[in-house]
């Protein structure tokens, strides 16, 4: 063997080394699953029985202080697949829904979390709930009128769906845009099939299953972004899985949810990969209380979907963006390790990037921070120190370890009061709460801390006009950004 043929063997068996070395990545998330619908998260008020994602939390890490970047699923969605806060783009309110939602959010030019692991060698696939923008061209590359009225219809078979997944880093996608469209299903940039809803969740889970399966063939390590469609509207359990819960059709969904949650987990489990892949469970934002019908499972059966905290999807209070946050990764992560640490869901860009060794440019991820730190060691500092969050209104708040500034008199979203039936109220346009003695935020301290108002605002405003919350390069905003979102009236939005 020839001294040049040598040294190329060894080169390349150091780069399958490095290969193997590198974790496949799993991101399960799934589509307004609040806090308190996980019963290892409430255990008290909790009903809802989730043995599958109770047992994961076991065998990692589970964060009781993470958040979602926003209070409804484009802007958070958007959020943790750039790094960057979605109210740096165009969207500063709502979701993308209308006319807007056929215009691709994330812009071509960013970089985003599949984008940097295929830096790192990883094969990346996407699967299910996207709503971050498509179209539906036919072969002339002209749109199909997808309204008819004021309804919602399916693209036909065949349509080309360009500026999708497999155009922002993605290999390859199968799943559909959002909840009113699901019947459409899109693989890579494809519309293939027209499907009822009650089917979508375990279609997922089934591909899934096959995607890990396959992966075991391939030398390279993965990234699958699995975004579930459950337990969101329309909430359609499988038949087998219908009455289950004897607490309604919601209970039943977050039940089977959880079922496909561990069954994607038992496959990597089967193929062996469970030992090198670090999977993340989570949900876009919280429960939607007049979907879920909170009201009845609170009083009827003692089901409290946001835990101890106040407000549900679309608000600017915790059970609006306090999520259900979990890591397992064995032989990194110890099992069954409790995480107190603010954290933000922007954090997956700087993490794969800590994990790969995959440098971030001056403009990626300006909102994410890693927990690589964190993982290994539950008790290490991060640099994480503000976390902004966002109302479905576009209110904005800014939190500081105990401190949670509010700049919106009411919930910035769909429970009461509303914004502006907290204005007929006479209730100050701020708010201000102690997260470490009222995390509950019944007592609006803002008057007896004046210093800390003003501190926290001008943060907030830094954040903003530095076009990052990182240290790094001054950068721009894709648009003014307003924090007080002076004349926006209120929006009602989607459930």
């Amino acid at each position: 063997m020839n001294t040049c043929r040598l040294i190329l063997m060894l080169l390349l068996s150091v780069q399958l080394l490095k290969a193997q070395e590198k974790p496949n990545i799993v991101y399960i998330i799934c589509d307004d699953l609040g806090y308190g619908d996980v019963q290892a998260l409430n255990p008290e008020k909790g009903k809802i029985l989730t043995p599958a994602i109770d047992a994961f939390a076991k065998e990692g890490m589970t964060f009781t202080d993470a958040h979602s970047a926003s209070a409804v699923c484009t802007p958070s969605r958007y959020s943790l697949l750039t790094g960057r806060y979605s109210w740096r783009s165009k969207l500063q309110n709502g979701v993308l829904r209308g006319g807007n939602e056929f215009e691709p959010l994330i812009d071509k030019e960013l970089t985003t979390v599949p984008g940097l692991l295929k830096k790192a060698g990883y094969t990346t696939m996407a699967m299910g709930k996207w709503h971050l923008g498509f179209s539906f061209l036919d072969n002339d590359g002209k749109p199909y009128d997808m309204y008819s009225g004021k309804k919602l219809v399916n693209a036909p078979i065949g349509a080309n769906v360009p500026n999708g997944p497999v155009s922002r880093g993605f290999d390859g996608y199968i799943g559909f845009h959002h909840s009113a469209s699901m019947n459409t299903v899109i693989k890579d940039d494809k519309v293939i099939d027209h499907m009822a809803p009650i089917k979508m969740l375990q279609f997922l889970g089934e591909h899934a299953k096959d995607y890990i399966k396959e992966s075991t063939k391939k030398k390279e390590p993965f990234f699958l972004y699995l975004a579930l469609n459950s337990p969101h509207s329309p909430v359609v359990p499988s038949e087998e899985w219908q009455g289950k819960s004897g607490m309604g059709s919601y209970a039943d969904f977050v039940m089977e949810t959880d079922f496909v949650v561990g069954k994607v987990l038992k496959s990597l489990k089967e193929n062996g990969l469970e030992k090198n892949t670090l999977v993340f469970f989570t949900s876009d934002n919280g429960c939607s209380a007049p979907v879920a019908k909170a009201g009845k499972l609170e009083k009827e059966f003692g089901h409290y979907p946001s835990a101890d905290f106040r407000g549900y999807k679309s608000d600017i209070w915790e059970g609006a963006h306090r999520i259900p946050f979990m890591v397992k990764w064995p032989g990194k992560i110890k099992p069954n390790t409790t995480n107190s640490q603010l954290i933000c869901q922007t954090s997956l860009m700087a993490t794969c990037a800590g994990i790969t060794g995959v440098e971030l440019d001056a403009d990626d991820g300006v909102d994410s921070y890693s927990i690589l730190p964190l993982l290994k060691n539950n008790k290490a500092k991060t640099d994480y120190k503000l976390v902004v969050h966002h109302s479905i209104n576009g209110k904005f708040s800014i939190r500081n370890k105990k401190w949670k500034l509010e700049l919106t008199p009411g919930s910035g979203g769909w429970s009461a009061p509303t914004d502006k039936k907290a204005i007929m109220e006479g209730l100050p346009q701020i708010q201000l709460y102690n997260m470490k003695k009222d995390w509950e935020e019944t007592t609006n301290v803002y008057k007896k801390h004046p210093k800390i108002v003003k501190r926290l605002t001008e943060e907030l405003e830094r954040i903003v006009e530095n076009g990052r919350t990182t240290s790094g390069e001054l950068q721009q905003n894709d648009v003014p950004v307003d924090i007080y979102k002076s004349g926006v009236a209120e929006k009602s939005g989607a459930h």
